[in-house]
């Protein structure tokens, strides 16, 4: 472990620089796949603390960098990430650094996540002659909008020159308290997939439902069903859920509608899950519309898979955690059924994805992500950059 007492105190100095750079990505924010202002501050940013290698526009508008420690030992790299893209959600708080940009705001934290990488990258400069081998920095666009900017920074060749031995990345967590890091080994996120179910049936006047095939009908028939997979199909001591969101049919009072169209989300943690509701999903909806004498088709499309963390990976990023919070703050986090597309790092190399709680109920900082009024108390940022940098430093100098 890191035994510097001198990381806190440079993480203090240096803190109010990093919530300005937070602040100044919150009141830019970018979608995804036009984080041109963002990407061009990382990687100018970058250049001034002197990191090598600096590459810039993967997938679109990715930017990763070198940091080569100077110490004697084994070479193996490291990968640390963070997303950059906001939301396409009007901001409704009343702050001084509120979005600028009319319906688009940080609502999730990656402004945060950003600044943080960059600190961590400004400490591990200062400390290369504490470690051998390579850490990556990543920056990542792409993360809110399915499929996700990370498979096309993997296809482009991150894991690569130098090769990467293991990857971490971390969350801001509104719903955990200030000081709180929360970690867990194993599945720690569900696989999101998505489905679009498309109904014909034959419409008619509503005071004659006899002369009709009833795509309303139907539809309320297979709503209930979906809705009933996860209870008698999926073993209770797993998890899973099955939601429809959305129905769509008709105008008119009086009228039986042609069609209707339903859409919905499928969550769960196995691949063996995964693979049998996709399956199953299909079946039921056309073998019920069919026994109703409708015509279903169903357009299946998967997302991200679960975020599943390497036991070990886990282990240092929790000795990384007790070193900054101390034993009372670290918690076992709860299986959740958000996804998150740091997990296909996490297919390709053993890490972790940790959470950073950033929640203050006495400053009213409540509001969750995605949420309109969204903000953190900035003191996580601190938490976030010391137990990243003391993760990278852990993992590099570990025996073997």
């Amino acid at each position: 472990m890191v035994a510097e007492t001198r990381l806190r105190d440079e993480i203090d100095e240096m803190l109010p620089g990093v919530i300005a750079d937070r602040r100044d990505f919150h009141e830019h924010p970018e979608l995804a796949y036009q984080e041109t202002r963002t990407a061009g501050i990382v990687a100018n940013r970058l250049r001034a603390l002197g990191l090598d290698d600096i590459r810039t526009g993967i997938a679109g508008t990715g930017v990763t960098a070198l940091i080569h420690g100077a110490g004697v030992g084994h070479g193996r790299t490291v990968l640390l990430r963070a997303d950059m893209d906001a939301l396409p959600i009007l901001e409704e708080n009343e702050v001084d650094y509120r979005s600028r940009t009319n319906g688009v705001m940080h609502a999730c934290g990656h402004d945060a996540h950003t600044a943080m990488l960059l600190g961590v990258a400004r400490l591990l400069m200062d400390r290369r002659d504490q470690f051998s081998g390579t850490v990556k920095v990543l920056f990542q666009p792409a993360e809110e909008l399915p499929p996700g900017g990370a498979r096309p920074m993997i296809e482009a060749g991150v894991l690569e020159d130098p090769h990467v031995d293991a990857v971490f990345g971390l969350h801001i967590d509104q719903n955990s308290p200030l000081g709180v890091v929360s970690v867990r080994p194993g599945p720690y996120m569900a696989a999101a997939d998505r489905f679009k179910i498309a109904l014909k049936g034959k419409g008619g006047h509503g005071a004659h439902p006899h002369d009709t095939i009833d795509p309303v009908l139907i539809g309320a028939q297979i709503v209930t069903a979906l809705q009933s997979l996860v209870s008698r199909e999926i073993d209770p001591i797993s998890s899973g859920v099955v939601s429809v969101t959305a129905f769509l049919a008709g105008e008119a009072f009086n009228v039986i509608p042609d069609t209707a169209e339903l859409r919905g989300t499928v969550r769960t943690f196995t691949s063996e899950n995964r693979d049998l509701l996709e399956k199953r999903v299909d079946a039921l909806v056309t073998g019920l519309a069919a026994a109703m004498r409708a015509e279903a088709t169903v357009d299946y499309n998967r997302g991200y898979p679960a975020t599943v963390n390497d036991p070990a990976m886990t282990d240092i990023v929790r000795d990384a955690a007790l070193a900054t919070v101390g034993a009372d703050n670290v918690r076992e986090g709860e299986p959740m059924m958000g996804a998150e597309d740091f997990s296909y790092f996490l297919q390709e190399r053993p890490g972790s994805f940790f959470f950073v709680g950033s929640r203050n109920d006495e400053r009213g900082l409540v509001w969750g992500h995605h949420h309109p009024r969204f903000d953190i108390d900035e003191a996580a940022l601190a938490v976030g950059v010391e137990t990243m940098t003391r993760v990278a430093l852990d993992y590099l100098n570990q025996p073997g």
